[in-house]
């Protein structure tokens, strides 16, 4: 079975297996794993701030990096498909009271003015005023698009002149490096709080990392304690991390190009299922409005062909190439989902 539901399916080799074997643990919630201390700084410098959070999910760290910044009844706001209002079981609200406004991108690409144009300070009592932008880098539900980095830029400057803070989804912030050669600290210094997971292209078993402000990341502390992702002796978990840092990030360059691969081939059979050049990163979406199937059932034809894709809407499924997806098995997926469309 070739597995393009999502990045999230990658496994542990045996390398990164004895990695996390042999990782010397202590307890976290004192402060004493050194591997979970290690990766903590680690990510911490690679993308330019001061100190880091490990957690068990990506949804956590969003959810961490957005009460640090945004108090109990503030705003967030964030782009119409943003994976932290979309697919994170409502918990900003549930959780920390937040509130938000969306602003739509039709293709996935970020434009600084669309944020700021529904920037807002209090006026009165009954007002609600925008605390922090998120930003995620790449975009999920928008096909994996990079965000330019002028317009994070742009971002930065007028947000920090209001008081309002960013934070930055980054979950697959390092497949964005991978595509345009810009440093994952100059992506990173663009925001107060910066998320990346670890269990997606790069490959580890579980695990994300927020980074900010030594002062932000203690407030995160007693927030991850409070949402219970507080752990133990998980330097097993991030000794993972570490791994995935040494070794596997030179890997997210093919998978770039593999979605691309498939991309081109799919918009060479049939026409409008798919523009190559809104693919950025590892992530293709593809229509099939004009396909005598819908996408549960193009889903389930390639299952019976053993290609595994997520459905995402009624005529929508998404493909996401990862390090567990051979180039052979690339060949062959580009044929099953030709044949198919």
């Amino acid at each position: 079975m070739i597995d393009l539901r999502s990045d999230t399916v990658t496994r542990p080799d045996a390398a990164m297996r004895q990695a996390m074997m042999d990782a010397e643990v202590g307890d976290d919630v004192y402060g004493e794993d050194p591997t979970i201390n290690a990766l903590e700084a680690r990510v911490a410098v690679l993308l330019g701030h001061e100190a880091g959070i490990f957690c068990p999910s990506g949804s956590m760290t969003n959810m961490l990096g957005v009460a640090a910044l945004v108090a109990p009844g503030w705003e967030l706001i964030a782009e119409s498909q943003a994976h932290v209002l979309r697919a994170e079981a409502g918990g900003h609200a549930a959780l920390a009271g937040v509130t938000s406004r969306t602003w739509v991108s039709p293709d996935g690409t970020f434009t600084a003015a669309d944020a700021l144009a529904l920037m807002s300070r209090p006026r009165g009592y009954h007002q609600v005023g925008t605390a922090a932008i998120s930003v995620e880098n790449t975009h999920n539900f928008g096909g994996g698009r990079i965000v330019d980095i002028d317009e994070l830029r742009t971002l930065r400057r007028e947000t920090a002149a209001a008081g309002v803070a960013v934070h930055m989804d980054g979950a697959r912030l390092l497949n964005a490096c991978a595509a345009t050669g810009i440093s994952a600290d100059e992506y990173g210094r663009q925001a107060d709080t910066v998320s990346l997971c670890l269990s997606k292209g790069l490959g580890a078993p579980v695990g994300s990392v927020l980074v900010g402000s030594a002062e932000i990341i203690e407030k995160t502390r007693l927030l991850r304690k409070r949402y219970g992702g507080a752990m133990r002796q998980a330097g097993i978990l991030a000794a993972a991390g570490l791994y995935a840092l040494d070794n596997h990030v030179d890997g997210l360059s093919d998978d770039n190009a593999h979605a691309r691969q498939l991309a081109d081939a799919l918009a060479a059979t049939r026409e409008g299922i798919v523009d190559p050049e809104t693919v950025d990163t590892n992530i293709v979406f593809l229509d099939l409005s004009d396909l005598a199937v819908d996408a549960e059932q193009f889903a389930a034809q390639a299952a019976e062909r053993n290609v595994r894709v997520s459905v995402m809407g009624e005529n929508s499924v998404r493909l996401v190439t990862h390090r567990d997806v051979s180039p052979e098995q690339i060949d062959t997926a580009a044929e099953v989902l030709t044949s198919l469309v």
